[in-house]
């Protein structure tokens, strides 16, 4: 990575590493932060339109215990774009988004999971 800080001064990643093992994503950022990512979370908290939704309430992603990441591509000094094995595509994850989701992980986990059982949905596929 080129750039320690973005324009905003919030920290960049200095060094990203796919744990294909682990199916996770280890990201460490210039202020010393170190978020290990299971693919799974990633998967279902994916910036994405099909995650998000384009307004309104949005039902969970469900069955992506098993999904694990195929590749990564950058998208210019400001985010990465993570290929899952399920063919998803679409997240553009930038620097702000993985920090905040970092810091905010326990508590994305925990909403997610009381989403799913408000669904009556499984992790499981």
């Amino acid at each position: 990575m080129s750039r320690s800080f973005d324009a905003a001064g919030r920290p960049a990643p200095t060094e990203i590493r796919l744990l294909r093992a682990e199916r996770a994503l280890l990201v460490t950022f210039a202020d010393g932060a170190v978020f290990r990512f299971p693919a799974e979370f990633l998967r279902v908290t994916s910036p994405s339109a099909e995650v998000r939704g384009h307004g309104g309430e949005q039902p969970p992603v469900a069955g992506k215990r098993d999904v694990a990441i195929a590749g990564l591509d950058p998208v210019g000094n400001y985010a990465i774009r993570i290929v899952f094995d399920d063919r998803h595509d679409s997240g553009i994850f930038s620097w702000e988004f993985l920090y905040d989701s970092g810091r905010d992980q326990e508590r994305l986990w925990r909403d997610y999971l009381a989403k799913l059982a408000q669904y009556g949905f499984r992790r499981d596929a």
